[in-house]
């Protein structure tokens, strides 16, 4: 187990005299920075909402200390794992058996619970955690008198596809026993992640959709210099972690090599996660074309976001908010296995006219076709055009700080602040 602060320094959990309270957030994320940045965000908004609460973000992913975090924040990294092509697991770094490394995470996960005694846990996505690690850390959070929430994405997956695989993991029995509310980080009007589920009276009348997450920009970027690109209009690819995003990052380029007519150019940000091979491959013919350029990765993106005259993307959970919070024409190229998640988000944000969308013919991208689009894009118009649940698309940030600060009140016995305008839960889920 590994404890750093932001700074990056070496230590343990302080298990001295408790005095604010303490939130344990649970990231899952076995591969990838969706999770990861969607936990830090939630992060960094309950530690601004006062002096003395202390957050622990627990975490397998081995980037988690290239994120700054802001004071009251910080993380123990668990081993790693990663998930296959195949589905299987395999550990990321030690060279032990995937079965073990997971009964090596819940024991630290346990004792991390156990020594920081949070009053609040939230859980990201996964009612049981990798292969049930987080129950028995949420067990005992209970009989602590932890308050324990589950967040969810605006999109899970496709519900033919959701439902048996949350009867495999006996996450709907787990989320009926052990959890006090859901957070769903969306808006109802354009998905309902858990519309599978016959969730009880008592969850539906817990469930919160807060709105999506704004993002704001970095006080510095992490790179003191960009491309050349970026002095003018370019528009920014991203694949976020980049594990998957080879048949998107392929088809823009392809489209820049068919189509000389493409004049705006590309700025192509890889992800840390993309395979060393195809980043060779990618690379040799991005320097071989002027209109092309690229970087490895970026940890502060949102920098980049808000200099791009547009974006393509896959269009992940955390990339379609920096989307809407930099207002930026966008078209999503969403991936359509081994998850519909992406898919999903992408034709319900098409019809809401917020971004648009070009999928694969059965496998088949044609570079022209891509082309076409590009072109499009960039007299697409912004999405703050549409007019579809404008004033509460951005809510998120808001809804989990009044939410919090209304807990923080009833924890303390305080009277709540009546100038806080309290959460709206759904009246089902």
């Amino acid at each position: 187990m590994i404890v750093k602060d932001a700074g990056g320094r070496a230590g343990a959990p302080d298990a001295g005299a408790k005095t604010g309270a303490r939130v344990l957030i649970y990231s899952h994320d076995t591969f990838g920075l969706g999770h990861l940045r969607r936990s830090r965000t939630i992060a960094n908004i309950l530690a601004s909402e006062a002096s003395d609460v202390s957050v622990i973000i627990v975490s397998g992913s081995p980037v988690i200390g290239s994120f700054e975090f802001r004071p009251g924040v910080d993380y123990v990294r668990v081993p790693g794992v990663v998930k296959m092509a195949n589905g299987d697991y395999r550990t990321l770094n030690l060279n032990m058996g995937v079965d073990e490394t997971a009964a090596l995470r819940a024991q630290l996960i346990r004792q991390t619970t156990e020594s920081f005694r949070p009053d609040l846990v939230i859980v990201d996505k996964e009612p049981t955690g990798f292969r049930g690690e987080i129950t028995g850390a949420l067990e005992l959070a209970r009989r602590h008198g932890a308050r324990i929430v589950l967040g969810v994405r605006d999109v899970m997956d496709d519900p033919a596809l959701l439902a048996p695989e949350w009867e495999r993991k006996g996450a709907l029995q787990a989320l009926e026993s052990l959890y006090d509310d859901i957070w769903v980080y969306g808006l109802k009007e354009i998905y309902e992640p858990l519309a599978a589920f016959n969730l009880s009276q008592r969850l539906r009348a817990r469930t919160l959709y807060t709105g999506y997450l704004r993002r704001g920009l970095p006080n510095e970027p992490t790179l003191t210099r960009y491309p050349k690109i970026t002095r003018g209009p370019f528009i920014l690819v991203t694949s976020g972690g980049g594990a998957d995003g080879d048949d998107m990052v392929d088809w823009v380029i392809s489209a820049y090599e068919t189509d000389p007519g493409l004049q705006t150019p590309a700025l192509i940000v890889f992800g840390p996660f993309i395979a060393r091979d195809r980043r060779r491959d990618f690379m040799e013919r991005i320097n071989r074309h002027p209109r092309l350029a690229a970087l490895s990765f970026d940890s502060k993106l949102e920098t980049l976001m808000n200099r791009a005259t547009a974006v393509v993307a896959m269009g992940g959970y955390n990339t379609f908010c920096e989307v809407l919070s930099f207002d930026r024409p966008a078209l999503i190229v969403p991936r359509t296995r081994p998850r519909r998640e992406q898919y999903i988000r992408a034709m319900a944000a098409e019809r809401l006219g917020l971004v648009c969308a070009i999928v694969d013919e059965d496998g088949a991208r044609d570079p022209l076709r891509m082309a076409a689009a590009l072109r499009r894009l960039l007299e697409q118009p912004r999405p703050s055009a549409a007019t579809a649940c404008a004033d509460q698309l951005l809510g998120g940030a808001g809804a989990i700080r009044r939410d919090f600060a209304a807990w923080l009140d009833a924890r303390g016995g305080r009277e709540p602040d009546d100038s806080l305008e309290r959460p709206q839960r759904a009246a089902h889920a």
